[in-house]
């Protein structure tokens, strides 16, 4: 199974990658060293797999506390949502953001030289069904909430790099999830 896609200009938008909310104890084992105090060589070092552009969630969701439906536009109405497009990033960084570090400069303008040569980035795909899983996350945004994205895919907003807190490949974690929630646990729910 191939865990990398490209993202371009006209890509969908959204897995819904960033929380409110602590969900579980390996959260707080990612390295934090302050928004602004990792660069782009620590990010080999850090939980996750490394990405073609170090993307600090932490700056974005948690320092200036983006919520996620902004990038992920259609989390909330989509079942297969992706991830944002270029033309979302570039909205904010066609300008340069003030107390920008150097080495966050660099990692900018790597999306803009993409943006500009109509080059898609190919990003490392970290969270990942069976393909004989159905996963409607509009269901699950709308049910869980301010909690939905934390839910699944931990507190984002406090990663510098993100990786996969849990086992969101695992039928007894969901089910787990539907036995607490008391929602249904019927096969045809998931398994369509």
């Amino acid at each position: 199974m191939d865990k990398r896609f490209l993202v371009g200009s006209l890509a969908a938008a959204a897995i819904a990658v960033a929380g409110f909310t602590v969900v579980s104890p390996s959260d707080a084992q990612q390295p934090s060293a302050g928004p602004a105090a990792l660069t782009p060589a620590d990010s080999s070092s850090l939980k996750g797999p490394r990405q073609p552009i170090f993307f600090r969630h932490d700056i974005h969701a948690g320092q200036a506390k983006m919520d996620c439906q902004y990038c992920h536009t259609s989390v909330a109405v989509s079942s297969e949502p992706g991830i944002p497009s270029m033309q979302t990033c570039m909205g904010c960084h066609a300008q340069l953001i003030p107390g920008t570090t150097d080495s966050h400069r660099a990692e900018i303008q790597k999306v803009k030289d993409a943006w500009t040569a109509g080059t898609p980035i190919e990003w490392v795909r970290i969270h990942n069904v069976a393909r004989h899983v159905r996963f409607p996350h509009m269901r699950h945004i709308k049910v869980l909430g301010d909690n939905a994205c934390a839910t699944c895919h931990g507190n984002v907003s406090r990663m510098s790099q993100v990786y996969q807190v849990n086992n969101v490949n695992n039928m007894g974690w969901c089910i787990n999830c539907h036995l607490e929630r008391n929602v249904t646990r019927d096969c045809t729910a998931c398994h369509y």
